[in-house]
């Protein structure tokens, strides 16, 4: 199965599209799943726009509403993470992940799916030591605060995905592992990246919850992107285990940003049924499942530190599921576990058309609504949607959209293109991480955390106790269900082959890299010294773009008492 591997989209579908489209005529191939590592910008309107922590200069709406309106459709079956610049009100509606547009799937806070054999593990956003222990308080209208601190990772997320046994075959971050530059070639980065040199020195670069999990889940291949750079490396784990690390850069001419990957998968390249080759489906992971619905009880909406249990108490720390636990669950889905397709529109898509579209200085942010999907996502698997709880704790009026399953417009097809800025717009090299200084932010925090329930927006319910405002949590009510790589490539490893052919010549400008049958050098992932790199690699290396960085971002990842 060919896999495209996209760093930061950016809001870019179009052109990611198009250019696989390019590529398959080219190559004589099929792409058969396309993943995105994040910075997705799933903008369905003006209004899911005003929820993204960018500046207002950069936003633009670009492709993505074309594809939930119902204009156009995906191409190739798309999954993605979440990162730092989202419409994190729409993806806030999807916890446990969900179709955010026909054929374009969303993995959630954190999930795992298996697509035709081949297990797929994420985990969204990007690390703050100041946000990491608490739970997810926040929904829109967000304040200035709140809009960064909702896309930042959760320990929660990060402990489910510690009890998966055995490992995933991809694991997908938005940001880089802690320490994962000592693995690959870090004196070629810090030619291109200077900036990273004190985080680097200071082993602050990364998440260090990605740290962890790569250590404990040692997955086959781990792609990630955040930093807008292509960088490889290969992480040893014992003398026949490691992980191909691989970051992506964002969509753009002559950037790095698109990797094919071909791994063979359990149900064959091409699976025959009643003489037709079958198509490729996602579907649920029975253990993750299992996992979600027994650690439901962990689930905090509180903006203060909570922990996970450990060790060496009677309270379980071990989720891990059993067979029997794993077999209750198969049944609560009916021994069934393919992902149906229920998307649903919920919220009213841009139209580029109408006079003064794009005037943003009157549009306010939304309230947040109930996603179908996630309800009933939630009522098969017995858990809590963690936005329902938040709005229920606050005393917010539960919003169910009414514009829920109305059909695109007739005229759809007709509409214009929305006017895309130059793509340099979008360059937040200068601004890798929250686009402000998000120390300025926090200094708001205090203030504001007596008021961070009330949102002035939001109609507002008179507050009522806790156990008087909340259903009997789900996790009490009884329930009858309840109860690899060296210094080149080989092919040593059974279900995963990869290789190299030259990227065509009129793909240059886009620098991706095609990776087909069997064996792969360790240059075409960029593992290797710069004397074994190509001449045409060697020779851009040799007076490499430096970019002028703010002050304020020589730092990117901001040091915090509380870490």
């Amino acid at each position: 199965m060919k896999i495209a591997i996209e760093g930061c989209a950016h809001g870019e579908l179009e052109k990611i599209y198009d250019l696989i489209g390019s590529i398959q005529q080219e190559q004589n191939i099929t792409v058969d799943l396309l993943i995105c590592c994040g910075d997705f910008q799933s903008t369905r309107n003006l209004q899911d726009l005003q929820c993204m922590a960018v500046p207002q200069k950069h936003l633009d709406m670009c492709s993505f509403y074309k594809y939930y309106s119902g204009e156009k459709k995906a191409p190739i079956l798309t999954i993605f993470i979440g990162g730092n610049h989202e419409a994190s009100n729409y993806l806030q509606e999807l916890p446990y992940g969900g179709w955010v547009a026909p054929n374009i799937f969303y993995l959630g806070y954190a999930g795992v799916v298996d697509c035709n054999g081949v297990r797929i593990g994420g985990i969204s956003g990007i690390y703050k030591g100041h946000d990491f222990l608490k739970g997810r308080f926040e929904f829109p209208p967000y304040d200035e605060a709140s809009k960064r601190s909702v896309y930042h990772q959760r320990q929660i997320d990060v402990f489910r995905l510690k009890q998966l046994s055995p490992t995933v075959d991809v694991m997908l971050s938005h940001d880089w592992p802690r320490a994962i530059t000592k693995y690959g070639d870090e004196t070629q980065l810090l030619r291109f990246k200077p900036a990273f040199r004190e985080d680097i020195e200071s082993n602050r670069l990364g998440s260090a919850p990605c740290e962890n999990l790569l250590q404990k889940l040692q997955p086959p291949y781990w792609f990630a992107a955040h930093l807008h750079c292509k960088f490889a490396a290969l992480v040893p784990h014992s003398k026949e285990k490691s992980t191909k690390f691989l970051a992506l850069d964002k969509c753009l001419p002559k950037r790095r940003f698109l990797q094919i990957l071909d791994i063979a998968t359990e149900l064959g390249d091409k699976k025959v049924e009643d003489g037709n080759v079958s198509p490729i489906r996602l579907k649920y992971d029975l253990e993750w499942l299992t996992i979600l619905n027994l650690t439901n009880h962990l689930i905090s909406i509180r903006s203060t530190n909570g922990y996970m249990p450990g060790e060496g108490t009677d309270e379980r720390s071990n989720f891990t599921p059993s067979e029997e636990e794993k077999a209750k669950m198969l049944e609560r889905f009916d021994n069934d576990l393919t992902i149906p397709d229920n998307f649903v529109r919920i919220a009213e898509s841009y139209q580029p058309d109408e006079e003064g579209a794009m005037d943003m200085r009157s549009v306010e942010q939304p309230r947040a609504f109930l996603n179908p999907q996630t309800t009933s996502f939630c009522d098969k698997l017995n858990i809590d949607d963690p936005l329902r709880l938040a709005m229920l704790m606050t005393g917010h009026k539960l919003n169910t959209s009414t514009f829920v399953d109305q059909q695109p417009k007739q005229e759809a097809a007709t509409r214009g293109s929305s006017k895309v800025s130059n793509a340099d717009e979008l360059d937040v090299d200068d601004d890798d991480d929250d686009t402000e200084d998000e120390d300025n932010v926090r200094k708001q925090e205090s203030v504001d955390a007596q008021n961070s329930s009330e949102h002035p927006q939001t109609p507002v319910q008179a507050k009522l106790s806790l156990s008087a405002l909340l259903p009997q949590p789900k996790w009490r009510q009884q329930d009858s269900h309840d109860s690899d790589l060296s210094t080149t490539f080989n092919d040593s490893t059974p279900n995963c082959s990869v290789a190299s052919n030259p990227t065509p010549q009129k793909m240059a400008d886009h620098s991706t890299s095609i990776l087909s049958e069997p064996g792969l050098a360790v240059d075409d992932l960029n593992l290797s010294s710069p004397r074994t790199q190509t001449e045409a690699e060697t020779t851009e290396q040799d007076n490499p773009p430096v970019k002028k960085f703010k002050r304020r971002n020589q730092t990117i990842y901001t040091q915090d008492e509380s870490d």
